[in-house]
Parts: C-alpha cells; structure tokens; sequence
C-alpha cells in the first residue's frame, strides 16, 4: 500500500508538468499527443504497481473511483465508509501476508530436507549446512574478530539480494556483527576457505525478514573468506 500511495503522489506531482508542456491540438485517435501519451505511460505505471500490491482488485470499481474523482463527482462511500475499509483491507492484506510466509516456510523447509540428502553437504546442531568448495590455511577467526570476505547471497530460487562480488570490493565486518547463520560458519571456516551455506531463516532473518528477503527465508550463500583480523588490529 505505501507503494501504492508513492507512486500516487509521485505522479500527481507529474500531472501538472505534462498539462504545461500540453500541445493545444484537439483530441485525437490513438497515443498521438503528448496528453494522450502521458495519460498512457500514468495508467501503465499505476496499473502495474495497482497488480503487484493488490492484484484481485476490482478494475470496474477502480476506474469509477478515478473517473468519479477526475470529473468532480461525490464519493459514493461516506468518511466512515471508507475509514472502515481501509481497516479490512489491511486485515486482509496481513492476512495474505503471513499465508504467503507460512508457504515460503515450508518451501524452506522442504528444501533443506533435500538439500541435507546430498552426500557434500554438511550440517550442523543448528540446522546450517554447508559445503566446502575450498579448505582455507589461515587462523580461524573468533567471534570478537574482524573478517574480510568476498561473498553472494541468494533465495532459494536463484534471486541475488546481495553481492561483493557485484560491488567489486570484498567487504570487512566484524564476526559478532552478522547473521547467526554467518557467524556460526566464519568461526568453523580458516582464513582462505571458501563455502556455500544454507542457511535455515531461524538462523537468518526469521519472520521480519528485511526488504531485500521475504519472511522465513532460507538463504544460500557462497563466502569466500579473504582475511581474519584480531582485535588489536581493529583498534
């Protein structure tokens, strides 16, 4: 919904500048003038955005609130009609919120049942798994330690929420600073090593998830652990 109310706003603020750069010809058939155009490129956008958030709404009733509304029309609902409305649909919408993460749990969890099957991959008391790809040399950090790490993190479905890789720079942190999935590894891991975890959501991000990952999220994550840096070297 607050999608919903940026885009709104952005593309009131968008309205009066088209109607300025308006051409004064009359109206024609098709997407000709520059009217016609912006009024097209205004309904994709807010169409779109309309079908990510709320995709069961009701098209009808949506274009007579816009067509009521541009015309100068009263509304058909009272303050109190749509107050309470508005309450609903955000019962609703919670509602939708949590069986979606209740689905995405179970995903989770299905494949980490399959995922512990394969005869790579490890896992510990808590339920991380993960596979060496690379044994590392170096000192192992501890959980008061800096490290220095190249890393990838994913969904299960193969969508990149994060990437050093992509950034172009390993990126430094400290092990105590991180998810428990992370820290848990690091402190298993020597300086060179690089693993692919899994990474149950308990040991993630859980139900809140963040805007990058969805509640109950398991997490897949190549880590290539670069450099350990003990506690005199941070001072």
């Amino acid at each position: 919904m607050k999608r919903v109310l940026c885009l709104t706003l952005a593309l009131l603020s968008f309205i009066p500048a088209v109607l300025r750069a308006q051409e004064p010809a009359a109206p024609q058939e098709g997407l000709n003038t520059v009217m016609q155009k912006a009024s097209y490129i205004i309904g994709r956008q807010f169409g779109a955005d309309i079908k990510s958030n709320l995709p069961n709404v009701d098209v009808k009733a949506l274009l007579e609130g816009i067509n009521e509304a541009i015309e100068g029309k009263p509304s058909q609902l009272t303050e109190e009609q749509i107050q309470a409305t508005r309450v609903e649909l955000q019962k609703v919408m919670i509602a939708e919120q949590m069986k979606m993460a209740e689905a995405d749990k179970k995903k989770g969890l299905d494949f980490l049942a399959e995922n512990a099957k394969k005869p790579n991959v490890k896992t510990t008391k808590s339920g991380l798994q993960y596979i060496v790809e690379k044994e590392g040399t170096g000192a192992m950090p501890k959980e008061t330690d800096d490290v220095v790490c190249h890393y990838k993190g994913e969904l299960i479905d193969g969508t990149v929420f994060d990437s050093s890789y992509e950034r172009g720079e390993p990126a430094r942190f400290p092990v105590n600073g991180v998810i428990q999935g992370w820290q848990e590894a690091l402190q298993l891991m020597k300086q060179g090593a690089k693993w692919k975890l899994f990474i149950p959501s308990e040991l993630a991000y859980g139900e809140r998830g963040n805007p990058a990952i969805p509640p109950n999220s398991v997490l897949v994550f190549d880590i290539e652990l670069l450099e350990v840096l003990p506690p005199a070297a941070n001072k």
